[in-house]
């Protein structure tokens, strides 16, 4: 088949690394633009720029897909499917449109759940046990149009989102293959969504990561699992913020937001006889180190802003 790709992050490689394996034509890539990255704002390609001029695929990265030549260039590509994953930006219906198959989304959930930009952390925070994979067809709505296929994936009490993130991108990767192949031989099947069994998955903030300790540990758990590596869940101690990169919930008969033991470990108490036990942290100003070596130099004094 002649697929255009679009895609941004990491996340996507494995799925145009898995289109090019199956013997596909991958005409163009559609990316974002380069931006700045990290404290000394190093302008940077993102990753499926790099994969793709790596293979000698040509690049496209319109800063907009509405207002640019974005919709007349894939016109002359005339591709058989336009596969989009995790490209961030919603495509007009006059792209859409274009592809004799139509655009093909790879969405890293069971859809109708977790519509949006942060399913992967979102299915962690909110305690699910259970998440995936979904191809769709593209519609002008977000996320909103007919799934053509799914695949599962537990996850696990320890799983982090860049953990899930992994597992995902490979799984994804799989899906889309398979999914083209069912375009190509006519065997493919669409399910509309129930829109009335949708959840959403927002874009994650930086104040989405606050800790409460009026609620579970459990629950706090799966915030700082969902979070990490970016955000990252945090609290305030000594009057500064302090990232929390990796805990556990355990019982415990205290109060909410009180600080049970820093011997050799840091206890916070929860809600319903449980509290977090801290392994690893940042203090503001700080490097991120383990509660051991933290504790040798320093104690909470107390927490809150």
């Amino acid at each position: 088949m002649n697929v255009v790709f679009m895609g941004t992050p990491d996340f996507a490689v494995d799925s145009l690394s898995a289109i090019i394996n199956a013997g596909h034509k991958v005409s163009a890539v559609f990316t974002q633009p380069d931006k700045p990255v990290g404290r000394k704002q190093i302008i940077t390609p993102t990753p499926v720029k790099t994969f793709a001029l790596e293979q000698g695929l040509t690049v496209y990265q319109p800063e907009s897909v509405r207002n640019s030549d974005a919709a007349e260039i894939i016109k002359e590509l005339n591709p058989d499917v336009c596969v989009v994953v995790a490209y961030g930006k919603i495509l007009p219906k006059e792209i859409l449109s274009i592809p004799k198959y139509g655009c093909v989304n790879v969405h890293a959930s069971l859809l109708p759940k977790y519509r949006g930009a942060s399913p992967i952390q979102w299915s962690i925070v909110c305690g699910e046990s259970v998440t995936g994979v979904s191809t769709m067809f593209l519609d002008e709505g977000m996320d909103t149009g007919d799934v053509l296929m799914t695949a599962e994936e537990p996850i696990n009490s320890d799983d982090t989102a860049e953990m899930l993130w992994d597992r995902l991108s490979k799984l994804g990767a799989k899906l889309i293959v398979e999914t083209l192949a069912k375009l190509d031989n006519g065997t493919a099947t669409r399910t509309p969504q129930n829109n009335e069994l949708a959840t959403y998955a927002p874009i994650i903030k930086k104040e989405d990561g606050l800790l409460d300790f009026t609620k579970s540990a459990k629950v706090l758990d799966c915030l700082i699992r969902g979070l990490h590596n970016w955000p990252v869940a945090y609290t305030y101690a000594n009057g500064k913020r302090l990232k929390i990169y990796s805990a556990k919930p355990i019982e415990c008969k205290c109060n909410s937001g009180e600080i049970v033991s820093q011997d050799g470990t840091i206890i916070i108490g929860c809600a319903d006889n449980t509290a977090l036990e801290i392994f690893e942290l940042q203090l503001e100003g700080s490097k991120q180190m383990n509660t051991a070596d933290f504790l040798r130099g320093r104690k909470i004094e107390k927490l809150g802003e």
